[in-house]
């Protein structure tokens, strides 16, 4: 099947002459139905400007952009509005109307599509209890929280049954609690109702939560992309390994590395926890060598464990050494040595 939406050599330039900005650079890029694909980067990467080109409220300066098989750098506005139609998004800052009651924001784009009211009445209910919001249906945006006025954002971007749900940003203004409940709603969408979602972030957490596959963005390219396991296991590029190291936290630091030595006389190695398996209780008592977990952290990425542990080895050297080739055969090892004899 042809991907859903397809970047092809997409480029996108703000400016003339010499005061121009290549907010995208030369991007090829596929993102399949049905999937949740997550495009990271740093401030100023050019991702919200790749999620706006989608839906053409940015058009492409050079290249294709395929969205649902239409290639929108072709199309004229009323033939846009039509690709739009099928494409809901999602905001950082909510973007609600103040004016209007919850059930009136979630209403809006379907008045302005022409349902009869009756038809708009029943689809708004349906949706408030969707994401959990029906009992705020005659409050205002004013009267809600950070999540609430999200849950209201994500119906409202549900409202026409897009096929695609853009969401730029849209956990950056929340809390830590309220954004794990809202990346479960959008867990839920795409597990319910078969909407392909693109999330951007500048959070690596985000990503490791939510998408199935990521591009990371910087300077407007697509460095590296991939199943997020992938990714995460071994990241090729420098902006890669920052944001994986800002998210797992599972490795010490050149600083507690010499913590651990001075407090630990053993052999310091830390031994990644990958999906293929490492027991690693058992390598210990088949080479005859002690070890105490002194520091790491093991979570889950797309429902996969993923981290590592960090541990004092005591016992003959050459018995450590057997150990960490062996481990080495199975997993990446970082052998840090000793006080005496760092590594």
């Amino acid at each position: 099947m042809a991907p859903l939406i397809s970047f092809q050599e997409v480029s996108k330039v703000f400016g003339t002459g010499d005061r121009t900005i290549r907010a995208v650079d030369g991007v090829t890029l596929d993102i399949e139905a049905g999937e949740i694909f997550g495009v990271i980067g740093y401030s100023g990467a050019g991702k919200s400007t790749l999620v706006r080109l989608v839906n053409a409220l940015e058009t492409v300066t050079s290249g294709r952009l395929l969205v649902d098989g239409q290639d929108v750098t072709a199309l004229r506005e009323p033939q846009l509005r039509r690709v739009r139609a099928g494409i809901g998004m999602v905001f950082q800052q909510f973007n609600l109307l103040n004016s209007r009651t919850v059930a009136g924001n979630v209403a809006y784009p379907l008045k302005v599509a022409g349902w009869p009211r009756e038809k708009r009445a029943a689809r708004v209910a349906e949706l408030l209890d969707y994401v959990g919001i029906a009992d705020k249906a005659k409050a205002y945006p004013r009267q809600l929280s950070g999540g609430q006025k999200q849950r209201v954002g994500i119906a409202r971007a549900l409202a026409t049954s897009p096929r695609i749900l853009l969401a730029d940003e849209a956990t950056s203004a929340l809390d830590p609690d309220t954004t794990q409940d809202v990346l479960a709603l959008l867990r839920r969408v795409n597990r319910d109702l078969g909407v392909t979602v693109v999330v951007i972030t500048h959070e690596m957490d985000v990503i490791r939560s939510l998408a199935h596959r990521v591009a990371v963005m910087e300077a407007g390219k697509v460095v590296e992309h991939g199943p997020v396991y992938d990714v995460f296991a071994a990241p090729r590029e420098r902006a890669t390994r920052r944001f994986v190291a800002t998210t797992l936290k599972d490795r010490p630091t050149p600083e507690a590395v010499a913590r651990l030595r001075h407090r630990h006389p053993g052999r310091i190695v830390t031994v990644g926890i990958r999906e293929s398996g490492v027991d690693v209780t058992a390598a210990l008592r088949e080479h005859g060598v002690d070890g105490t977990i002194v520091f790491g952290g093991i979570t889950e990425i797309d429902e996969r464990p993923f981290g590592s542990l960090t541990l004092e080895l005591t016992g003959a050297d050459a018995a450590i050494d057997a150990l960490v080739a062996d481990l080495r055969g199975r997993t990446d090892v970082d052998d840090l040595g000793t006080a005496g004899v760092p590594a």
